[in-house]
């Protein structure tokens, strides 16, 4: 097991002797201090730095002294998202988990709306129902900062290299990623990986066929046919759906500036700055829908992406403001749903209010699309 967990150092998550080292690394990083500091305490504390840091210092060695395990990191986290739930949603609701094995390790493939909630909550499901947590893909992009690093690989998350360039880089990169997924798998270990690349800015939920050419490297080495090694890893697609759009305006403003400048770079510190904003901003009813473990019918990747398209786009849940955006008069809709998303529209720009709507209105046109070809067939 050395040897497995060794072949994967540098991408990994950390392991239980691992864990106290870390957590001493965040207590004697002043940059993770000091954010801590800026939300949790009063202005006037957090602006004399030496207190704060102080303070903050004192009261996290006292909560983590007895943090010594991964397990023990997840419980950690399971208490903080619960308060966020709480304090950030209206409810958060499952369907499908009751299907899934407890005893058995799954490929949760879903879409992307939020950078870290949306693997959060699928761990949330999963802790609810008494099942294992999930390893969770991360890219090394979101990884500038120390503190983000140890953070993220406490919190059980392995790094997908997309810095690498060069073209054996990158095979290098893809072919080690695609082994330790299989490998978690095998061991036990659930996996949570977007279904491509990046959040979806404008509501369409697609799966990358790259992405699951990746995952085959390692099948290949096995001299394993696509459908056969997809089989072994029980892909599981999950639609998440919120009822308020994480980062709305954000979003927004990326694909406005592209649209009329070809492209958009991000300033420092925006993919932090909307890490916050997803865990702080209210989001309604959220619902995470787990579908059915694919098992046939899947010889290709644009294959498999397309059953995990339809798996998504069926149990995508819709909520009143999905209906209002795509101009579905024939919903029954709450007047005070109606009222809080008209009075949500409000605050954005004008110039991207258009970009808003689309991201709420594409998934009913695309589910009213594939119900429309289902029916012709």
């Amino acid at each position: 097991m050395i040897e497995l967990e060794d072949k994967y150092a540098d991408i990994r998550p950390y392991n239980d002797d691992e864990v106290a080292a870390s957590l001493t690394r965040l207590i004697n990083d002043n940059a993770f201090i000091d954010v801590i500091a800026k939300y949790n305490l009063p202005r006037f504390i957090s602006a004399v730095g030496f207190l704060a840091r102080a303070i903050i210092k004192h009261q996290l060695r006292k909560k983590w002294g007895k943090v010594k395990t991964v397990e023990d990191v997840q419980n950690e986290v399971a208490h903080y998202l619960n308060k966020l739930i709480k304090r950030t949603t209206s409810k958060v609701t499952f369907s499908g988990l009751e299907d899934l094995d407890p005893n058995q390790a799954y490929l949760f493939v879903s879409n992307h709306r939020d950078i870290v909630l949306d693997p959060a909550l699928v761990n949330w499901g999963l802790f609810q129902h008494k099942m294992k947590t999930v390893r969770i893909a991360i890219g090394d992009n979101l990884l500038q900062i120390p503190y983000i690093t140890e953070l993220m690989r406490l919190n059980k998350s392995f790094i997908v290299k997309r810095s690498a360039k060069a073209p054996k880089e990158m095979l290098k990169a893809l072919t080690q990623l695609s082994a330790y997924i299989y490998d978690s798998l095998s061991s036990g270990h659930s996996i949570w990986i977007a279904q491509k690349e990046g959040r979806a800015k404008d509501g369409v939920d697609e799966t990358d066929p790259a992405l699951l050419k990746m995952l085959q490297l390692n099948g290949r080495k096995q001299k394993k046919e696509f459908g056969e090694y997809i089989k072994e890893l029980k892909v599981v697609p999950v639609a998440i759906s919120y009822q308020y759009e994480p980062c709305a305006i954000a979003k927004a403003k990326e694909l406005y500036h592209k649209q009329h400048h070809g492209k958009y770079v991000k300033s420092a510190g925006e993919d932090i700055a909307s890490i916050v904003e997803g865990f702080s901003s209210a989001k309604g009813h959220v619902h995470l829908s787990f579908g059915q473990p694919i098992e046939s019918g899947c010889d290709s990747a644009d294959e498999l992406a397309k059953t995990i398209d339809k798996q998504i786009i069926d149990s995508f849940y819709l909520h009143p403001g999905n209906f209002i955006a795509a101009g579905c008069t024939e919903a029954v809709i709450n007047k005070n749903d109606a009222a809080q998303f008209e009075e949500r529209l409000a605050k954005v720009p004008e110039e991207l209010r258009a970009l808003v709507l689309a991201m709420y209105a594409k998934p009913f046109h695309r589910k009213t699309q594939v119900d429309e070809q289902s029916c012709e067939q």
